[in-house]
């Protein structure tokens, strides 16, 4: 689920459509749970759909550690990449808010720790633009992801939450460990999917 105070909007036909906040989201705010409801789509099932249906799944889906497809059922689907990403997907099924967000500004995320099966072209127009998203950036990248998501953390009990009930609560528990510093930190490598992590 998407955090409340964002809509949909269209950018433009080369972009589409794009989520965009409608209040001030601080730095440290939960933007998005993997909740109950998302589609969850597994390879065997993805690999018995028409090719259209496979491409939707390919625009509007990421894939899990496991090598399930998760699409969104509402419009978290939207949230565009952007290199100078200001949301992150962290290790405990949630993404964050990695600075203030302002009302009318574009949430975007990095789509690096998506598991992509081929290079992404990327024209966000941002000076850390890498001009395309590649499967190994998770391998190149991740360890300044998670320190990212380390500092959003620091935040994440000093503003509201309205997304804060919709965690796993294995995933709660396992985020406390780590805020009450019983428990190391949950990086985001534990998002890659296994396969691939083998295979390296």
């Amino acid at each position: 689920m998407i955090h409340p105070s964002t809509e949909l909007r269209f950018i433009g036909p080369e972009v589409g459509y794009g989520v965009f906040a409608t209040a001030f989201i601080p730095k440290g705010t939960i933007t998005y749970v993997e909740d109950e409801l998302e589609v969850r789509i597994s390879e065997q099932q993805f690999l018995s759909f028409q090719p259209p249906i496979r491409e939707v799944l390919d625009r509007f889906s990421y894939i899990d550690a496991e090598g399930v497809r998760i699409m969104s059922w509402d419009f978290a689907k939207y949230v565009n990449h952007n290199c100078h990403f200001n949301s992150i997907t962290t290790g405990y099924g949630f993404e964050i808010a990695v600075r203030d967000i302002h009302p009318g500004e574009e949430l975007t995320d990095e789509y690096g720790i998506f598991n992509l099966d081929y290079p992404m072209p990327c024209a966000c127009g941002s000076a850390q633009c890498r001009g395309l998203v590649k499967p190994e950036d998770f391998d190149a990248y991740y360890p300044d992801w998670d320190k990212t998501a380390l500092d959003a953390l620091e935040h994440v009990q000093a503003v509201p939450q309205p997304l804060w009930s919709l965690i796993d609560p294995v995933l709660v528990d396992e985020l406390n460990g780590y805020l009450e510093q019983k428990a190391p930190f949950k990086s985001v490598y534990s998002m890659r999917r296994k396969s691939v992590k083998a295979s390296n």
